[in-house]
């Protein structure tokens, strides 16, 4: 693992005028605990109220009790290192600051490591109904939760020693791979017995997405399908265009176990699908209007 860095820097995307230029860091920072200010904290505890009261009845059981067990202070930005006390308790798993995105190889090798990494910063005021990269709200209160619960915890770890593999396999591997990570550790929803619920980081984190998820007309609910996810693109501008619904985490867990080189071979002879699309086949939950939909940019 890299050595620490002492001085953290704010690593966030080039605007340019040829458009947005992501920009990578793999230091290990210590949270600058100390130096956040009045304007980060009141940032951190407005969101929190918000996403707490907004996700009652909308998240997953597993994830609202994850997070009370954790101990998430409301007030005030958490430290990494209280909570890595009730974290690596229950499952192993570290907690561990970083300065923004990483490279796919350094994130995978963390992961299948059990440590999961947490940009250090928080998002400005003025980004705090939307900002394009994973900021601490985010990664600490969209991620950290569900890795409480022993079969995520495991699903992550194997995602992580998959993602090291598919690396080295080349890049139509690793495309399948991040579909999958997108439809389910960021933007993926349950199905129990009181109804659809969300889990995804990407929906409990944003006020938006939690709301068009669940209650919009607009996008498709489909049921969970490994290589039917590993073929579909997905939208990283707007709310998705389909969630897929998965049965439960042991699902996630037994999808995940079986080696997916013959799985990438596969799929380099078939066509990607579009995000909004309905396959035969697939067991829907709802069929989605496509309103408001682009007809361009899916990834």
């Amino acid at each position: 693992m890299n050595a620490v860095i002492t001085e953290p820097r704010r690593v966030e995307n080039l605007h340019t005028d040829k458009g947005k230029v992501p920009v990578y860091a793999t230091g290990i920072v210590a949270q600058p605990w100390d130096s956040y200010s009045d304007d980060d904290h009141a940032t951190w505890a407005t969101l929190y109220a918000r996403q707490r009261e907004l996700l009652v009845g909308r998240a997953c059981n597993e994830f609202l009790d994850a997070q009370d067990a954790m101990g998430m202070t409301p007030d005030r930005i958490p430290k990494f290192a209280e909570l890595n006390v009730a974290l690596e308790a229950a499952t192993g798993w570290t907690l561990i600051g970083v300065e923004g995105l990483l490279p796919e190889l350094d994130f995978f090798d963390h992961l299948a490591n059990r440590r999961f990494p947490v940009t250090w910063w928080i998002r400005r005021p003025d980004q705090i109904d939307y900002i394009e990269e994973p900021d601490l709200f985010h990664d600490l209160f969209g991620h950290v939760p569900l890795l409480m619960n022993p079969v995520f915890a495991d699903y992550m770890e194997a995602y992580g020693r998959g993602g090291v593999k598919a690396h080295g396999i080349g890049a139509d591997a690793l495309q399948n791979l991040t579909r999958l990570y997108w439809y389910t550790v960021e933007f993926g929803l349950i199905d129990t017995p009181e109804g659809l619920r969300i889990f995804g980081a990407g929906i409990v984190s944003s006020k938006g997405e939690s709301i068009h998820a669940l209650d919009s007309a607009a996008p498709n609910r489909i049921g969970f399908d490994l290589e039917r996810i590993m073929r579909t693109r997905y939208r990283i501008d707007t709310f998705q265009k389909t969630y897929f619904v998965i049965d439960s985490f042991e699902q996630l867990m037994d999808a995940t176990r079986p080696d997916f080189t013959p799985i990438y071979a596969r799929l380099a002879t078939q066509d990607s699908l579009p995000a909004g699309g309905v396959q035969p086949g697939d067991r829907v939950f709802q069929r989605g209007t496509g309103e408001g939909w682009a007809s361009d940019g899916d990834v």
